[in-house]
């Protein structure tokens, strides 16, 4: 199955967001539930989450420029952030709610229609998340994993909720409504401080995850195994291989050895051909090569890292 672009998941995800909040703040309307209440609040936050991560994705698509010529992709990590402390507020405000009701507990009225209009919610929510969580690993995109994140918390939420208000009918205990509104509260920080853990190593260049870095060796070293002289010998190697992931983009730059006897035209098909290969490996990937003839070996100074040449040698490096 095709699935939609990131705006159009997230223009859906906003439109779902509205149809939820309805029916939870009709569950809360009838009930008089703190517990509904409170799902109905982080509702609240799931609308403000996906207007403001589309923002960050339609920003994160425009091209790059002389202002940004790696592009705007970490824009969908102020996504991640923004969302992350939307989270947080909401928590606190259902936190404060709940322990005023927990003080001054009040009977719960229709709660056959209330919990009806939220598990309604619950089933939209649980197909949001299941579709998001889906497109944001096709896309790579941190901002539709944030989304999908807190509908399934939502979801789970919601399930909580409706639990503890189906209790408070068996038992006649009413402190068993604030209570639970109190761990959902609890449970959605978590959440919100998952959410705002990923944003910022996004924004500090984190490393590509595991399974694109394995990709990327294996690419390499099929290269590698390619070239080899008469006698079996490599003739090529690779070495300072650096990953870096932005969003829907990674990037990797590297040193690329190579006999110095090449010429320059077989060496830049080599460097043109492995290129080629890791972008068909990786889609969304960047890779910069800098080519160095065998016995040039850089070292790292002060971040920066510079070619040396062996005092043996006059091989001189080309790029």
């Amino acid at each position: 199955m095709k699935l939609p672009r990131p705006k159009t998941l997230l223009w859906m995800s906003a439109a779902a967001a509205v149809l939820t909040i309805i029916l939870k703040t009709l569950a809360w309307y009838v009930t008089g539930s703190v517990g509904l209440l409170s799902d109905a609040m982080e509702s609240f936050v799931n609308l403000a989450g996906a207007v403001f991560a589309l923002m960050m994705v339609t920003i994160a698509e425009r091209p790059a420029d002389e202002d940004h010529p790696h592009g705007h992709h970490k824009a969908e990590y102020f996504s991640s952030g923004f969302e992350g402390m939307l989270i947080f507020g909401a928590a606190l405000g259902i936190l404060w709610t709940s322990v005023d009701r927990l003080m001054h507990p009040q009977p719960l009225e229709q709660l056959g229609w209330g919990m009806a209009f939220s598990l309604a919610s619950t089933v939209l929510n649980g197909v949001g998340a299941w579709v998001l969580l889906k497109a944001a690993k096709v896309h790579n995109s941190i901002a539709l994993e944030a989304d999908g994140r807190h509908l399934r918390t939502d979801v789970w939420t919601s399930i909580g909720v409706v639990a503890g208000v189906a209790l408070v009918q068996v038992t006649g205990w009413l402190w068993l409504d604030p209570v639970v509104a109190i761990a959902v509260a609890l449970n959605i920080l978590k959440e919100g401080w998952h959410l705002i853990r990923n944003s910022s190593h996004g924004l500090m260049d984190s490393a590509v995850d595991p399974e694109t870095a394995d990709s990327i060796q294996q690419t390499l070293d099929r290269f590698v195994q390619q070239e080899k002289d008469a006698q079996g010998r490599e003739l090529v190697r690779f070495d300072h291989v650096v990953t870096r992931a932005a969003a829907q983009r990674s990037f990797v730059s590297m040193h690329m050895h190579m006999p110095a006897s090449w010429t320059l035209g077989r060496s830049a098909k080599l460097r043109n051909d492995v290129e080629r290969a890791l972008v068909e490996s990786q889609p969304q990937l960047h890779a910069t090569i800098e080519m160095l003839p065998s016995d040039v070996e850089p070292v790292q100074t002060l971040g920066e890292l510079e070619p040396v040449v062996e005092p043996a040698t006059a091989g001189a490096a080309v790029t």
